[in-house]
């Protein structure tokens, strides 16, 4: 190889650096360097620049045809511009466009390639116009869509180039394709082409065709174009129909691409046609018998059944009994023992199981279910087992603001009501007594076996002592008690039976009263006297101040006696003297 100058034919400049052929770089010496020229020659003077020029091919090497305009030189240009090989053969005729002519030896520089684009583009003006169709190959992607070459390079815009949503423009590279004109720019010698506005009036006969023909419950296959949360659009070969998600599967399914995914090829029912607005209906399940058809009579309340579970939802848990057929277990339908808030709490999803019918609705498609059924009920027999006024013991589960709840067996709770844990206490929250884990002895109160409760209570073990109260503790009883507790309007006094009696700051004491605690303090041990008693709401005044007056009153009364007596004694003594 040697080293030599090289003309660039395309851009139109000699780039320095680049090896030749020996046999072209002398060939292309000589063309450059060209002293000798036949007075025969045209005068390249005569001839403008992007002229095309008939030629003759006069030389052939492995790089390069040699071409003979007529001119004082030839003309060389690179083998890659001609497409065909068999127009290269020696003595063959070719246009030619004169590129450039250079140098004081008129040097020409010509090209086969801009000659075919010349001619393609005077071609496109005189037989074509915006709106023809033409043929091209896509032969590159630019920013903004891609080069086509229909003869010259078109521009097809991103948005021109199918009438789907396309994943990858480069998959159109190197395919060929008809395309429309959309604008010929003749100033700036560009054309913008679309393939879209082809492929949709393809797609708006076709569709119209299939309108005409189509009918309802014929067999057809169509593409998945797009997926939505209510169902699939599928290509009709033309036409769009919709494929409902209620129209996909007699099972139950949240999202259609369970069941298929984009370009899938299906075989759908046509459900209904609409002309006018141009809608197809397609069902896929309608394909196949439906399985609820004679469901009453396979299935009917009380059949036992079983099956896996395959979805769990807030409010229970769907079971598949048989393929396409779904059944619910309601979450108040799991347990007899349990309240289940969650169904996760007892099942689990691929759990096998089995359940019992409790309902069939055949046109909804809807079958209710229940797994408790299954099992003995244990507030079947409550009634017995737990009689009204039997006592038992039970164990403190849970403790609430206005109870405890009490755990008779596994499964079976009772409610023991804050107001019926004490006769003589004043109980704010039950944990003032009980505690989680306690074993205490209650009585029942009452049983409801359809709602599953079951009252208890504690306090009624015992005598209610304010039953008796006014014959135990009559008013004008003098009692002892404790100070349990001091308020701004008095003191509650806890006394030996355990009922709590009231002294109002104004029967603390027969003095000038100030505040409760500057009287008394609480634990302090004191003496009192009943004044008042009200049964009926469990309450009883009590007056320091009266037992005290009625003390005073008969310490004076015993002193006046002691001096009676002291005196009478005196003149007793007196008289026997």
């Amino acid at each position: 190889m040697s080293k030599n100058l090289n003309y660039d034919w395309n851009e139109s400049k000699i780039i320095d650096d680049v090896e030749f052929e020996p046999q072209d770089a002398k060939l292309f010496h000589d063309l450059l360097n060209n002293k000798e020229s036949s007075a025969e020659e045209g005068s390249i003077s005569s001839m403008e620049v992007g002229q095309i020029l008939k030629g003759q091919i006069i030389e052939l090497t492995p790089d390069f045809v040699v071409i003979d305009v007529g001119l004082k030189s030839e003309g060389l240009i690179p083998m890659s511009e001609f497409q065909k090989r068999d127009e290269l053969k020696l003595g063959s005729d070719v246009e030619v466009l004169l590129d450039r002519a250079e140098g004081e030896d008129g040097q020409i520089v010509l090209s086969r390639e801009k000659a075919r684009r010349q001619r393609q583009w005077e071609h496109i003006l005189e037989e074509c116009e915006e709106g023809s169709i033409v043929q091209g190959k896509v032969i590159k992607k630019v920013k903004g869509g891609l080069m086509v070459d229909i003869g010259m390079e078109a521009f097809l815009p991103g948005s021109q180039i199918d009438n789907k949503r396309i994943k990858n423009i480069d998959e159109f590279i190197g395919h060929e394709y008809d395309f429309k004109i959309l604008k010929i720019n003749i100033e700036r010698k560009n054309i913008v082409i679309s393939r879209r506005e082809l492929l949709e009036e393809e797609r708006s006969s076709k569709k119209a065709d299939i309108l005409e023909t189509i009918q309802e419950g014929e067999i057809r296959k169509g593409v998945v174009k797009n997926i939505t949360d209510f169902g699939v659009f599928l290509d009709l070969d033309g036409i769009d129909g919709l494929l409902h998600i209620t129209d996909m599967t007699w099972k139950r399914i949240k999202h259609p691409s369970e069941m298929v995914e984009l370009n899938d090829e299906l075989e759908v029912m046509i459900l209904g046609i609409d002309k006018e607005k141009g809608r197809i209906a397609l069902g896929l399940k309608q394909k196949e018998q439906n399985p609820w058809e004679e469901i009453e009579q396979r299935y009917p309340p009380g059949t036992k059944v079983s099956g896996k579970i395959v979805n769990l939802v807030p409010y229970g848990a769907f079971i598949e009994i048989e393929p396409g057929i779904e059944g619910l277990i309601h979450i108040s339908e799991m347990s007899w023992v349990k309240n289940v808030t969650d169904p996760s709490e007892v099942v689990t999803k691929g759990d096998e199981l089995e359940a019992i019918v409790l309902s069939v609705q055949k046109e909804e498609g809807k079958i209710s279910l229940g797994i408790k059924q299954a099992e003995q009920n244990p507030w079947e027999d409550v009634e017995k087992k737990y009689p009204v006024g039997s006592v038992v013991k039970a164990e403190v589960r849970n403790l609430t603001n206005y109870g405890a709840f009490v755990a008779l067996e596994p499964g079976i709770d009772g409610l023991i009501h804050i107001s019926d844990l004490s006769w003589i206490k004043k109980i704010s929250h039950p944990s003032e007594l009980l505690k989680k884990g306690d074993s205490v002895e209650a009585i029942i109160l009452s049983v409801d076996k359809e709602s599953k409760k079951i009252t208890l209570g504690m306090k009624q073990l015992d005598n209610n002592p304010w039953e008796s109260i006014e014959k135990t503790m009559p008013i004008g009883t003098v009692v002892k008690g404790t100070v349990s507790k001091i308020t701004a309007f008095g003191a509650f006094i806890e006394l030996e039976n355990g009922i709590e009696g009231l002294v109002h700051v104004t029967e603390l004491s027969d003095q000038a009263f100030g505040k409760v605690e500057e009287i008394v303090s609480v634990g302090d041990e004191v003496t009192a006297k009943v004044i008042k008693i009200d049964s009926e709401h469990k309450k009883i005044s009590l007056s320091i101040k009266d037992y005290m007056v009625e003390k005073n009153q008969e310490n004076r009364d015993d002193i006046v006696v002691a001096g009676a007596n002291k005196k009478k004694d005196a003149e007793q003594e007196g008289q026997e003297d």
